[in-house]
């Protein structure tokens, strides 16, 4: 009926191709809703997907005919987290069904079912109108010839039902199956469909929606975080723009609290301009190598997948260069800007993630002795890198993300470095300041001194992102972990209890019941894994033996079906492979290196055939951090291992490992039985 089309309009639904009441949608013709989802579409419509959308629409009123009323029903849903859109919704008495056609197929398959799974969780976790709400999904096999409809119809602890089949003839019988199995409140309509979508995006997932053209408002969960990276971005477009109307020179410092959404705002940055026509071309840095081979792969894919519909398509190897144009590894970089100390990059503008990674004047000069054949090479890796834009004869932009407590590496030199070169190199820059760099984990107090008397220097609050989006169930995981690892046991009691109902955590001294534990957890293709301490060199016994390297982009990308992929549960990854990426669900195995005592913690290393003491406190922090990193991993839940030992071998004893599980247990961790 007319008057309940206006609430489709709102804001919410317009990421739809075609949405109307139940009633109106079986009032339209074939060619008006044709029409509609054609007019919406980006692409040229193909006759196959005519074709679908025909077979949907007439699918849909088949199962709808005897189901007039209240209800709403929209067609290629989009969600931007994923880059894709859901063939139908279909909201109608206490349920929201999430149906996935695969026109033509004969059967159920696995990786379909996990999709239409995958498109249920992101409604449930992200669109607020839908959280209190049963979420089922159906993968609907247009061509399969038998399909058995379950007799009841159960979900799992928040609301989403496991993944449904129908064929195109017994989806009707279904949805009168569910209708009378879902007996809670009839779901309001149009406040449903005020309701806001609100992802959490993984860095991967983020990169592919900025690669696609969706804003980074789109993939905030919460309107503080649009905010804040709206913010933020707006403030570092504001100093390129100036920096290029007044041809100068300038660098800015972005901080932010772990998983905030420094690398987003870096690759949003990054992919708006990366063209390299364009003047304001950019290039984003990192010194982490397997994130820059991950998301590379991950956007080249992508670009791949997403050039067949709209008929120029795109070669993966084509795909590959496109990509690697804009994301780069830093130390690629340098090796460019090397073999002509004269030219400028091409870009203007240049992003370092991480930045507090760069290398100091001690490891650049000895990389460079040892590997380049620079004998005298006598510069800091922020020094030179600034050097190479400063080679521009008319402007520039330098843009370093700051990350706290995440050195890992020896010879990284922390932001200091940064402010150090510009002190002694650089005094015509304009120095853009976080207001929170002089914060105690950036390691910058003292160094910010060095800039007293720098004519140039403005302080920005808009340079600091403060709210934490990694973990959609939990602000206060990070908060966790500093208390466990700095020992405050009642702040980490605190917020543990603030956390567990949301994101749980639990501890078991069994690899086996810690690997059914995850598998158990994760549905659809949500991503888990196994991490440890690079350092873990005592967990052979247990077949992980940390001397192997993975592939990142096979422990990252593949499916479950690849024994090389994290799913597999077989290849752990060390803090170097997975810094800046996530996984849903994670387990953390905890060997001798990082050893709980009464005194605090004690650091060791696996020499030869025993442990030794590890005394250089820079030694001491990076594996303090390893562990940070390890433990924030994970954005839905964790379980930790701490092996029992072994009596009979000297390097396993239990003592090694009881202390630090009796400190995680006493803190609240519950056990698995």
């Amino acid at each position: 009926m007319p008057e309940k089309l206006a609430p489709l309009a709102a804001p919410s639904l317009a990421r739809a191709y075609y949405a109307a009441s139940i009633d109106a949608f079986l009032a339209d013709s074939d060619d008006a809703i044709l029409g509609k989802l054609a007019a919406s579409s980006s692409f040229a419509i193909e006759p196959t997907q005519r074709d679908a959308w025909m077979l949907q629409i007439a699918t849909m009123r088949t199962a709808l005919l005897q189901r007039r009323g209240e209800g709403l029903i929209a067609f290629e849903f989009a969600i931007p987290r994923m880059g894709k859109r859901i063939d139908v919704v279909l909201v109608r008495g206490a349920a929201v069904y999430v149906l996935e056609f695969k026109v033509g197929e004969r059967h159920f398959t696995a990786d379909a079912l996990n999709q239409v799974w995958d498109y249920a969780l992101d409604m449930k976790n992200f669109h607020s109108t839908s959280r209190d709400a049963t979420i089922v999904p159906v993968l609907v096999a247009t061509a399969a010839e038998i399909c058995e409809l379950p007799t009841i119809v159960a979900s799992d602890h928040d609301g989403v039902v496991r993944p449904l089949r129908a064929t195109a003839k017994s989806l009707a019988a279904l949805l009168c199956i569910v209708e009378e199995c879902c007996t809670g409140t009839t779901i309001d309509a149009p406040r449903w469909v005020d309701g806001t979508y609100r992802p959490t995006p993984t860095i991967i997932e983020a990169a592919l929606a900025l690669y696609g053209g969706h804003r980074v408002e789109d993939i905030s969960r919460r309107e503080a975080e649009a905010i804040n990276l709206t913010q933020t971005t707006a403030q570092i477009a504001e100093i390129v723009r100036a920096a290029r109307a007044e041809r100068q020179k300038a660098i800015c410092f972005v901080t932010g609290v772990p998983g905030a959404g420094k690398t987003l705002v870096g690759l949003d940055i990054a992919t708006k301009h990366h063209d390299k026509a364009n003047e304001l071309h950019s290039v984003f840095l990192s010194g982490n190598g397997p994130l820059v081979r991950v998301l590379c792969e991950a956007l080249a894919r992508d670009r791949a997948a997403r050039s067949q519909p709209s008929g120029n398509r795109v070669k993966l190897g084509e795909a590959r260069s496109e990509v690697r144009a804009f994301i780069q590894n830093v130390h690629h970089f340098r090796d460019e800007c090397l073999r002509d100390w004269t030219k400028p990059p091409i870009e203007h503008v240049v992003l370092f993630d991480e930045a507090q990674r760069a290398w100091n004047e001690e490891q650049t000069a000895a990389f460079m002795q040892r590997k380049k054949g620079h004998a005298n090479f006598a510069m800091s890796e922020p020094a030179f890198l600034i050097s190479c834009l400063d080679r521009h004869p008319d402007w520039a932009v330098v843009v370093c993300l700051v990350g706290g407590g995440q050195e890992i590496n020896t010879g990284e030199a922390g932001i200091g470095e940064w402010l150090k070169a510009i002190r002694a190199n650089f005094p015509h820059w304009h120095v853009h300041l976080s207001p929170h760099l002089s914060d105690s984990e950036y390691a910058a107090g003292d160094a910010l001194g060095l800039l007293d008397g720098h004519a140039r220097v403005r302080t920005h609050e808009s340079l600091h992102l403060s709210v934490s989006m990694r973990s959609f169930r939990a602000e206060n995981v990070s908060a966790w972990v500093k208390a466990v690892l700095d020992i405050e046991r009642e702040a980490a009691a605190r917020a543990f209890a603030s956390i567990r109902d949301r994101y749980p955590v639990v501890l078991t001294r069994d690899l086996t019941k810690a690997k059914a534990w995850l598998r158990g957890r994760a549905r659809g293709n949500e991503r888990f894994g196994m991490v440890v301490s690079s350092q873990a060199q005592r967990l052979k016994p247990h077949a992980i033996d940390v001397r192997t390297d993975i592939d990142p982009v096979h422990w990252f990308l593949h499916p479950r079906e690849d024994v090389r992929s994290s799913y597999y549960l077989e290849d752990a990854a060390t803090e170097f492979d997975v810094q800046g990426l996530e996984l849903d669900w994670v387990c953390v195995v905890w060997d001798g290196d990082y050893r709980y005592s009464p005194s605090g913690w004690q650091y060791w290393s696996f020499k030869g055939s025993r442990w030794q003491r590890i005394k250089k406190d820079d030694r001491k922090a990076f594996l303090k951090n390893a562990y940070r990193v390890l433990l924030t991993r994970a954005r839905q839940g964790m379980v930790v291992v701490v092996p029992d030992g072994d009596p009979a071998d000297a390097t396993r004893m239990p003592e090694i490992y009881d202390s630090t599980f009796d400190y995680l247990q006493g803190i609240g961790l519950p056990v698995l039985a």
